[in-house]
């Protein structure tokens, strides 16, 4: 069996959705399968250049192969006859950004007409689906709200559980992942500010722009945090990421409406490391619970505070949630061997 993964690229950029294709196809070849990741180059800014994404990836065809397995827009308009989906999202900002002033399509006469264009282009492909999966029921909401499409959510597996195996604790807080204003690092720094002189925040990983990086350095030095504050903004090997995760007191993860529980609340919780998060997190609040699995808090500094103080002054206690999140996450039973069955069908 031949299967195509659809997903896009974006020059010098790696995040979840790219290691999520990458041991997608790895699980499948594991298998037997003939696998292939298919990455289209995508660029969305300026928006005008959305239309011509579109019509490009729809100009597409895929031949000689059995199965395409679809994920993120505007990669899924390439064209098959067998073509599953496993939505990460569709171009947000069409959608709840649009709504809640975040997006990058301008309010104006032709930011509508390129926001209904996108409306219409995904209807269009999601009829021609053999099966939509989402992954996560924040995704699977938001495709029904907005395109009245159903779908079943099929959770993605942690790629390599056994390197993220927690047990001991240095006393820091840990914000690993993709830096941006979206995933709002930034507030742990203001909310530092209010915390006492013993507590330790790292940031951990790769900006999406050299205004991302400089963004958190300024505000560390701007706050005197210098020393309390470790900005580690780089790419790092899993390895490296395992060994913060597994060092850290608890994890802290605060993206805007996250469409999925997201890789980094899963490897936290695979550690038994409790999460912190906010309010307006989306798809974490699936799994992160306040006082149960973490700490779920409004989405400003003071609460912040209140919710690392928590952790940070009671290792007891972040030891307990993280169990109870090690505890609930395995209950899920999300492994690799069903969901490609599912994929597969």
């Amino acid at each position: 069996m031949k299967v195509i993964v659809l997903n896009n690229m974006a020059p010098f950029t790696w995040g979840g959705a790219e290691e999520l294709a990458h041991h997608l196809v790895k699980k499948l070849r594991a298998i037997g399968v003939d696998a292939e990741n298919l990455r289209i180059p995508f660029s969305w800014d300026p928006a005008e250049l959305l239309i011509e994404q579109i019509l490009m990836c729809q100009s597409f065809r895929i031949a000689d192969t059995d199965r395409v397995i679809s994920l993120k827009f505007p990669a899924y308009y390439a064209q098959h006859d067998n073509k599953v989906f496993w939505l990460l999202h569709q171009y947000r900002q069409a959608y709840d950004l649009w709504d809640a002033g975040q997006a990058n399509i301008p309010n104006t006469p032709r930011g509508e007409e390129i926001r209904r264009l996108i409306h219409e282009a995904d209807n269009q492909v999601f009829r021609t689906a053999k099966h939509i999966y989402t992954n996560s029921m924040t995704t699977a909401e938001r495709l029904k709200r907005y395109n009245g499409f159903n779908s079943d959510v099929l959770m993605p597996p942690l790629n390599d559980p056994e390197i993220f195996t927690g047990g001991t604790d240095d006393g820091y807080l840990l914000a690993p992942g993709r830096i941006n204003a979206t995933k709002r690092q930034f507030m742990l720094i203001d909310a530092m500010q209010h915390l006492p002189l013993s507590a330790r925040l790292v940031i951990a990983g790769p900006p999406d722009g050299p205004s991302d990086a400089e963004d958190l350095r300024r505000r560390v030095e701007e706050a005197g945090l210098e020393d309390r504050v470790t900005l580690d903004l780089r790419f790092l090997s899993r390895e490296e990421l395992a060994d913060y995760v597994n060092k850290a007191r608890a994890i802290a993860y605060l993206p805007f409406d996250e469409d999925s529980v997201g890789y980094v609340t899963m490897e936290a919780f695979q550690a038994g490391k409790p999460v912190l998060t906010t309010t307006d997190s989306g798809g974490l609040l699936q799994i992160v619970r306040d006082r149960e699995t973490g700490a779920v808090v409004a989405p400003n500094s003071e609460a912040l505070a209140e919710g690392m103080t928590r952790f940070l002054s009671s290792s007891n206690q972040a030891a307990a949630l993280g169990q109870a999140g090690h505890r609930l996450w395995l209950s899920l039973g999300i492994d690799w061997s069903s969901t490609l069955t599912k994929l597969l069908a």
